[in-house]
């Protein structure tokens, strides 16, 4: 009998409607399925070798960003194939894949039924103001700045009630806090670039919730990192970044005519890409990965890992 894994978060997942669902699920039959929760001091990453061990082929991840990055982290590589069960408050790696939200249903039969896609990594190492580093990955982006400082000040109880709104209310607070990064980066080995910014943002896939298209040119299986610096330095800056992004890469470049007519450039917001990066900061920093806070560092390595994740997209 062949095996699958469904990795879950219980604070997130309705696990009776999920053994419900999974019961009625036609392509489940035959599978010997595997409920292994994740714990507070464990988001994923134990059940997810558990699971390979017992050779699951399946690995189901039920729960937030942070559930599927973590059980990433172990699948990857592996003969195994990831599939998402979107519970979480962004579900970023779900909308970058156009997977359906709210649909356990439809989820699950993606799992069991659907075709393999392979995706792009970005591994991670972190080097902490005490100069230890630690390593990672993540699948959508990681960020230090304006929008790392937004996940830690997110309240946890909001977002439960009001979704990715809760975000509003941080960047509230985020913004009084008018210190500007000051950082070093070099793409590829190529040369250091020094910034003053708000942000430094690097993506795997580049879209957000809201419907908000960060960076229009980056691609799940390119090979590539994108890269935004935002560096507004007045409200025109800023009025020029919101356009930017709103309207140039929200809009103009979701079709094709606009696509070949776009490229306003703004000193406000630099957009790059390569294979690797380099960071270094000036004082140390809240950085985040897929949307939740990893602590403070003062610099990271990143290189992107092409077709190391098998992940399950439903039949074209």
């Amino acid at each position: 009998m062949k095996t699958a894994a469904v990795i879950f978060n219980p604070i997130k997942v309705d696990l009776p409607a999920l053994e419900a669902a999974l019961d009625a699920e036609p392509g489940a039959s035959g599978w010997k399925v595997l409920r292994l929760p994740t714990a507070e001091d464990d988001p994923g990453q134990g059940p997810a070798r558990e699971a390979l061990a017992a050779g699951a082929t399946i690995v189901i991840a039920a729960g937030g960003d942070g559930t599927v990055r973590a059980v990433a982290e172990v699948v990857r590589g592996s003969d195994a194939a990831l599939a998402l069960l979107p519970s979480g408050t962004g579900n970023l790696l779900a909308r970058n894949l156009s997977l359906t939200l709210d649909d356990t249903a439809h989820s699950l039969a993606t799992a069991f039924t659907g075709t393999t896609r392979e995706i792009d990594v970005a591994d991670i190492e972190i080097r902490r103001p005490d100069q230890s580093v630690d390593k990672y990955l993540f699948l959508v982006m990681a960020g230090t700045g304006l929008d790392a400082k937004i996940m830690a000040n997110t309240d946890d109880e909001l977002k439960k009630k009001v979704g990715w709104l809760a975000y509003a209310q941080a960047l509230i607070a985020v913004l009084k806090d008018r210190q500007a990064l000051r950082l070093q980066y070099a793409l590829d080995q190529g040369r250091h670039r020094s910034e003053r910014a708000q942000a430094i943002i690097i993506g795997n896939c580049g879209s957000l919730p809201a419907n908000i298209l960060l960076m229009p040119d980056a691609v799940l299986d390119d090979g590539l990192l994108d890269i935004v610096v935002m560096k507004p330095e007045s409200i025109r800056g800023w009025l020029a970044l919101i356009f930017k992004i709103f309207w140039e890469n929200g809009v103009v470049k979701r079709t094709k005519i606009g696509r070949r007519m776009s490229g306003l450039k703004s000193n406000s917001l630099d957009i790059r890409q390569g294979r690797s990066i380099v960071v270094k900061l000036s004082r140390p920093e809240v950085v985040q990965l897929d949307g939740d806070p990893f602590g403070e560092m003062v610099g990271c390595r990143v290189l992107v890992a092409p077709a190391a994740l098998r992940i399950k997209v439903p039949e074209s």
